[in-house]
């Protein structure tokens, strides 16, 4: 006796559905832009991020210094561009161990059931009780300031999204009929898991990566501007607009040109993020 293999994964006619989504696509165009100036950041930046020149502080946006300079004289564009790296960095980072371990957790409670289950869900539990970005200051606060410690309080605070979305979809498998055929033939827990649940639960999965970058973009950038991210001299775009607080309305250009890179990189996951779940969701097929 033979079991189908029916696995609910993304399938080949995926990118051709999110071709015909316009925000979506718009998204994706920004996100290459965005991976494009974090790889070449050296070779678009016309300065030095950190370097300082006292001769050229706070100078308005010209032809030496296109977006302007700050007020210890060094470029906000080269300051953007490598900051464009910071924020991948973090994105990446925050977004593997929020999938790593989330999912693993959302596996084994769903397979294993039980009390094991019961104390992984109150644990999850317990970290949805605190807003995430109040989550991921009490892991600062724990581990101290800097990038790493930044990267992991982002990525700790988003693992309950996760862990409860792998879960449901798990118990939701396990109650299929071509997975109950193959645990009456044998197939053990580790067997159903890679086998029968990974490909149903990588949709969902891919959505949750997908906006969950822009979430860890924007959760960096909110620590880093309380002063518990990146520390000085680094790039990095929540530090930049904490900087420019104090001169607004003498160097507007110090805060505007950060924030519009915060909120187009943001923009651009979320548009792709919604044409994924709608592509990738077979209600809305």
């Amino acid at each position: 006796m033979s079991v189908p293999e029916h696995a609910v994964s993304p399938r080949p006619g995926v990118w051709t559905r999110l071709s015909r989504k316009p925000g979506a696509m718009m998204g994706a165009v920004l996100i290459v832009a965005f991976v494009a100036v974090a790889v070449f950041a050296p070779a678009i930046a016309p300065h030095s991020p950190t370097k300082m020149d006292f001769r050229a502080v706070k100078q308005s946006p010209s032809a030496a210094h296109p977006f302007g300079t700050d007020d210890l004289g060094r470029d906000v564009l080269s300051r953007v561009a490598h900051g464009a790296r910071i924020s991948l960095q973090v994105g990446v980072i925050a977004v593997g161990i929020a999938a790593v371990v989330g999912t693993l957790m959302g596996l084994v409670a769903g397979l294993a059931g039980g009390w094991l289950d019961g104390l992984i869900m109150r644990t999850v539990d317990v970290m949805l009780a605190f807003p995430g970005i109040l989550l991921a200051l009490a892991v600062v606060a724990v581990l101290g300031p800097g990038l790493a410690n930044m990267m992991i309080a982002v990525g700790v605070s988003a693992i309950p999204v996760y862990a409860r979305t792998v879960r449901g979809t798990t118990m939701a498998v396990m109650e299929l009929d071509y997975v109950t055929g193959a645990r009456a033939l044998g197939a053990g827990h580790v067997r159903v898991a890679l086998r029968y649940v990974l490909p149903n639960v990588s949709a969902p999965i891919i959505v949750l990566a997908t906006i969950g970058f822009a979430t860890s973009i924007l959760s960096a950038a909110g620590l880093s501007y309380l002063g518990l991210g990146a520390q000085p001299p680094t790039p990095e775009w929540g530090s930049m607009l904490s900087d420019a607080r104090a001169y607004l309305r003498t160097g507007w250009w110090m805060a505007v040109f950060p924030g519009l890179a915060i909120m187009m990189v943001v923009m651009a996951f979320n548009l792709l993020g919604d044409g994924l779940r709608d592509v990738l969701d077979p209600r809305t097929r």
